[in-house]
């Protein structure tokens, strides 16, 4: 048998079921599609989930992928084993109600015999115990010996999510030998050791479960098939495991050569290499989806897996950051066919390098918080760390439980795993209950679901502002409706529509949708599953019916003030890249008739003087008279012209693209100027973070900024008429006023601190002394806090050693101070201590360091038994 290398087989598995007439299509994004239910693709099936469904109409009724996976529900256990991985590939084949068992299984067993060259008496089929009809085959068609195929039960051969589709499953095992064997009698197919590996999983389709155990034959059977890439290509290389196949290999020779570690010398040492090898392969395909390292959701799940590679890399004491070293490797094993991957490599390195940057700093953080815990426990003579303080660290400071461990265990003290794992199960809980309801389909459940999948619009916008069509579909908020009357909401579907629906950033059109008897106001345009737009709305007057012609009118002024912003935020783009850098790269936009938005990958707030040259630049290109050409044209092709793609989407093979002269080039669906000088002005307004590494540009255009500098204008009569000036002399007369201000509280606090003095009067004679440090505790009326220190500091000055206590009454508030010399330290008093237990008295609360503390308090009554118990307080504290 030859030993193909995974790039081989990945190419071989689509190239086999394309000659079988399957459509192959390239890996769907990491990030799922209209599907709350997952935060990542986690299987072949879950981005074909709306095809088995029939709730969209599939591409063609055969079709083939391999898809890019992750799965974490195992993250703690990579790397401990050489079993588990958070990044894999699944291959597969999907028959949407076209072939059923006999195609699937023949032509499992044809690939991996003849294609792969698997030894045919080393592949052991199981079905599921009721499926004859699997068995016939495999038997009678196959000829497989009915000893060797094996019959289990539901658990592990009936595939089911819940109410939706289901159905029985047919697994093909592979036999890699006695030396993977348990050694243990009757060890065969179905064993937990690593003998017989699970390598291609046929599920057949054919039911319909009601979520209650009834299930229902399917008038669409389906064929749903899945093979693990990686474990496919550990058999055929004949190695022990997923991290020895040529591609984890490679990239794990090259964590050792970073580290200067020879792998399966030491387990520590390996778990270590394991889990770097696996996590900075998962890190570089979500990054080049367009996730960004973030505190929740998926985010959050990149920087989990960032962090948990950067640590074991401290482990193994790697010097400095290394993952984007790591991350090239990757990219060159995997480009053949994830050619993404290079295109966004500089990105790439980028989040990997500034999360790495990120991480080191955390990791200080962490190591002086757990040292100051650490002095509390000794404090507390305790030798366990509570399990909330251990999961806050690690949850709010990235600190990661087996480091908090290890420290500790090196000085003897452990942590309280059972409360941190209580604490951990906590915020799950928190997490599964703020999920959505969402149906299979993992999306809301809606009226829209229950129209037929058939059903599509054609959108004639690009060319026509009002059109002529048929209405197809009606629904009001909860169902299909034959007619929309006077007062009800709704939406409305027709076959062609000029009205552009939300999408790519760029708002929906609003209209009017009429015919001689009635008037829909279109509030939103909305594009659903399968290509229908929904027009939703009002109807104004009269009634509109299915099957009647309408007039659809689009609102011109709005559209036309979207698309001076949507061809912005092109130029916008560019601007950034010349002047930030290749490295930026779109997150987001959002643009309406009244402004637009951008958001951008990139690593720290922009200079005033960068934000000025992007304005400029934009301007520059406006005044330029750039013509806009829309061009429709392949996929591949329009790569090569050098078109930017928005990271993570997922494009059809034709696609539109925008260029503005030769400044600008961008793949996009949205509607444009025909030429830049129509956007008249652009305005940058502001720019901010939003999230770790990525900022936000908020801009006008055209009218807009008309509209911005003449609001500026009224704000600056207003501002000029308040200071009773004109606008020419705004600036100066501000000056002084700020400068007559400044005299007026300069002389407002000497009055206060005078009035102060005077509220105190001669107090020095309040003087008593506990265990020989003098104490001065006074109550003082009407003095703020301010007032408060200063006279803290004139007592403490005459004093010259000991604590002094002020407690004032303020406006029916209680203001404590608490000071103490070094000596009066040295023999124990502590101010902060002090202040905490006098406040109390007050029904307040406060503290501070040792030699100077404030308080707070809302009971004025109980200050006399305050004063009164201070003596007592400082009494304890001394030695």
């Amino acid at each position: 048998m030859k030993k193909y290398g995974v790039n081989e087989l990945r190419k071989m598995f689509l190239e086999f079921f394309e000659s079988k007439g399957h459509l192959a299509l390239k890996s769907f994004s990491l990030i799922p599609q209209n599907d709350k239910s997952l935060l990542l693709i986690n299987s072949g099936m879950a981005p074909m989930k709306p095809y088995f469904t029939g709730a969209e109409i599939p591409p063609r009724k055969r079709v083939t992928t391999c898809q890019k996976c992750i799965r974490t529900g195992d993250i703690e256990n990579v790397g401990k084993t050489a079993r588990h991985g958070t990044f894999f590939e699944m291959l597969g084949n999907f028959s949407f109600g076209d072939y059923f068992k006999k195609e699937a299984i023949r032509w499992s067993w044809e690939f991996l015999t003849e294609v792969v060259g698997l030894d045919p008496d080393r592949l052991y089929p199981s079905i599921y115990l009721d499926d004859e009809e699997a068995f016939e085959i495999w038997n009678k068609e196959i000829g497989i010996a009915p000893e060797r195929i094996f019959r289990f039960g539901k658990e592990d051969n009936f595939w089911e999510h819940g109410a939706g589709p289901c159905g029985p499953c047919s697994e093909i095992y592979y036999d890699r030998g006695e030396k993977y064997g348990c050694k243990k009698p009757g060890c065969t197919v179905g064993c937990d050791c690593d003998r017989y590996i699970e390598i291609w999983n046929n599920v057949f389709t054919q039911f319909e479960n009601d979520g209650e155990g009834h299930y229902t034959e399917l008038e669409q059977k389906n064929i749903d098939t899945g093979m693990g890439l990686e474990r496919l290509a550990t058999v055929v290389q004949e190695v022990d495991s997923i991290f020895d196949v040529d591609t984890n290999c490679a990239l794990r020779n090259r964590v050792c050569e970073l580290a200067g570690v020879e792998y399966l010398k030491d387990e520590k040492t390996d778990v270590s290499i394991r889990l770097i090898t696996d996590h900075v392969k998962s890190s570089t395909f979500m990054i080049s989806d367009g996730i960004m390292p973030t505190n929740e959701g998926r985010g959050y799940v990149l920087r989990r897996l960032i962090r948990r590679a950067a640590r074991h890399g401290r482990l193994l004491g790697i010097d400095g950051k290394f993952m984007a070293k790591l991350s090239a490797t990757v990219i060159e094993g995997s480009k053949d066919g994830y050619p993404e991957l290079e295109e966004k490599k500089d990105f790439i390195f980028n989040v990997l390098n500034n999360e790495e940057n990120q991480f080191n700093k955390t990791i200080d953080q962490g190591l002086r918080i757990l040292a100051d815990l650490e002095e509390k426990m000794e404090k507390a003579g305790t030798k366990v760390l509570t399990g909330e303080e251990a999961f806050k660290l690690y949850d709010t400071y990235g600190f990661p439980l087996d480091l908090t461990k290890e420290i500790l265990e090196e000085k003897g003290r452990q942590v309280d795993e059972e409360g941190f794992q209580k604490a951990m199960e906590i915020q799950r809980k928190q997490a599964r209950e703020a999920r959505e309801v969402s149906n299979y389909m993992g999306a809301d459940a809606t009226v829209y679901d229950e129209i037929d999948p058939s059903v599509t619009t054609e959108f004639v916008g690009y060319e026509h502002l009002a059109f002529e069509s048929e209405i197809t579909v009606l629904t009001t908020e909860k169902e299909i409706v034959s007619s929309l009357m006077e007062g009800q909401r709704g939406t409305v579907f027709v076959k062609k529509t000029p009205f552009y629906a939300t999408m790519g950033g760029q708002e929906g059109d609003t209209g009017l949708i009429s015919t001689a008897n009635g008037v829909f106001q279109v509030e939103e345009t909305i594009k659903l599953r399968g290509g229908k737009y929904g027009h939703v709305g009002h109807m104004v007057s009269g009634m509109l019916s299915v099957q009647d012609v309408v007039r659809l009118e689009v609102n011109v002024q709005g559209r036309r003030d979207t698309e001076k912003n949507h061809s912005a935020t092109h130029l916008l783009q560019k601007a950034l890249k010349v002047v930030l850098g290749a490295h930026v790269e779109q997150k987001g936009s959002l643009v309406t008739p009244d402004r637009l938005r951008f958001d951008f990958a990139h690593f720290q707030a922009m200079t005033p003087e960068e934000m000025e040259k992007v304005e400029k630049l934009v301007n520059q290109e406006i005044q330029e008279a750039l013509p806009v050409r829309t061009d429709i044209m392949d996929i591949e092709e329009a790569k090569k012209t050098g078109a930017m793609a928005l990271f993570g989407e997922k494009y059809d093979e034709e696609v539109r693209v925008v260029s503005m002269g030769e400044f600008s080039k961008e793949l996009c669906g949205g509607t444009h100027v025909s030429n830049t000088s129509q956007i008249l002005l652009f305005k940058l307004v502001s720019e901010s973070g939003i999230a770790a590494g990525v900022r936000r540009i908020e801009a006008l255009t055209g009218n807009g900024v008309m509209e911005y500098y003449k609001n500026l204008e009224s704000l600056l009569n207003q501002a000029a008429k308040a200071a009773k000036t004109s606008t020419g002399e705004l600036s100066d007369k501000i000056f002084h006023m700020q400068n007559e201000i400044k005299a007026l509280h300069s002389e407002n606090e000497s009055l206060k601190s005078k009035m102060a003095q005077d509220s105190l009067g001669d107090v020095m004679n309040q003087v008593t002394e506990v265990k020989g440090v003098k104490l001065l505790a006074v109550k003082l009326e009407n003095v703020d806090v301010n007032g408060l220190r200063d006279l803290g500091d004139q007592l403490k000055e005459k004093l010259e050693e000991g604590v002094v206590v002020l407690i004032t009454v303020n406006s029916g508030k209680v203001n404590l101070l608490a000071m103490a010399t070094d000596g009066a330290m040295k023999q124990g008093a502590h101010a902060g201590n002090l202040i905490k237990v006098a406040a109390a008295i007050v029904g307040g609360g406060g503290g501070g360091r040792p030699n100077m503390a404030q308080a707070g308090g809302k009971s004025p009554e109980k200050v006399e038994e305050a004063l009164q118990k201070i003596p007592e307080i400082l009494e304890s504290q001394l030695r």
